[in-house]
């Protein structure tokens, strides 16, 4: 009887200590969702906010009686906001799209193919790597430059369509299938190409639509390249379009307008984020392999 009591008197004291370690975990992830989140609040907070209002704040506040959306209409208004967002839309899809098909069909060479010289050149792809993206950024500008592609979409386009990173790692997740598979798809007479569309991919679906993702961040948040490849207004993408926003738009002292404008090109990195962010967690969690 006295062994029962101490058990169950352990096993509650286990219950006290496991409870009060998630209340400590939680509320310290909280505090940290809530440090995480603090910024787009207030930029959105100041997107709504009257100009006249927001400057006559000695004190910072965190709220607002009189909401205003005439800041989201003087960012379509003042600047072309709308045309560096379809430059934008368009660049990212086209390169997203092109780099897909090129780093699948490289990552699967590697991953199944034979041919002489194969590890050889692989480790001479991944040496790549290890150059300054400096040096590469100097390299394409010049070749652009030569071909007369400067204030082109081209231009924009080409020097972003494969990444070493990515071919690496899809040819790791393509590795993990079983060779079993390709062995019996060989024997039915399939196709390397129709096993890469049938097989490879569906298994590997996750980390595509990861790298997807990740592409798609990288080509709307590209800076540099665009400012160095274009200064025509109708190529500029929205990385252009803050900086034209800041100096000749709304005024350095606009800053409502400013955030407005901000919001609007941040919302759709946002909403990419929360229709694919399942698929996201399971490429990053599962690898290559389902099951």
């Amino acid at each position: 009887m006295k062994n029962q009591i101490d058990y169950i008197k352990i096993k509650a004291s286990a219950r006290r200590r496991r409870r009060f370690s998630q209340i400590c975990l939680y509320t310290l992830l909280s505090i940290w969702g809530l440090i995480v989140l603090f910024p787009f609040y207030w930029m959105l907070l100041t997107s709504v906010k009257n100009y006249n209002s927001y400057n006559s704040e000695h004190i910072p506040a965190f709220f607002t009686l009189s909401p205003t959306l005439q800041n989201y209409k003087d960012a379509f208004t003042s600047v072309p906001l709308a045309r560096y967002l379809g430059n934008t839309l368009f660049f990212t899809i086209v390169t997203t799209g092109i780099m897909m098909i090129v780093i699948t069909l490289a990552a699967f060479a590697f991953a199944r193919l034979s041919f002489p010289g194969k590890n050889l050149m692989f480790t001479l792809f991944l040496s790549l790597m290890m150059i300054p993206n400096e040096l590469v950024i100097i390299t394409n500008f010049v070749t652009i430059t030569n071909l007369d592609m400067r204030n082109t979409f081209a231009g924009l386009i080409l020097p972003s369509i494969t990444s070493v990173f990515y071919i690496y790692l899809l040819k790791e997740n393509f590795q993990q299938v079983p060779d079993e598979l390709y062995r019996a798809a060989k024997v039915d007479g399939t196709s390397d190409l129709k096993y890469l569309c049938k097989v490879m991919i569906p298994i590997c679906k996750p980390t595509m639509v990861t790298i997807g993702v990740l592409k798609v961040i990288e080509c709307w948040n590209s800076y540099v390249w665009p400012r160095l490849i274009t200064d025509n207004p109708d190529y500029y993408l929205v990385s252009n379009g803050i900086q034209e926003i800041r100096e000749n738009g709304f005024g350095r002292e606009n800053i409502p307008a400013m955030m407005a404008a901000v919001v609007v090109i941040s919302l759709p990195l946002i909403l990419l984020f929360l229709v694919f962010r399942k698929k996201i967690m399971s490429g990053v969690s599962k690898g290559g392999i389902k099951g």
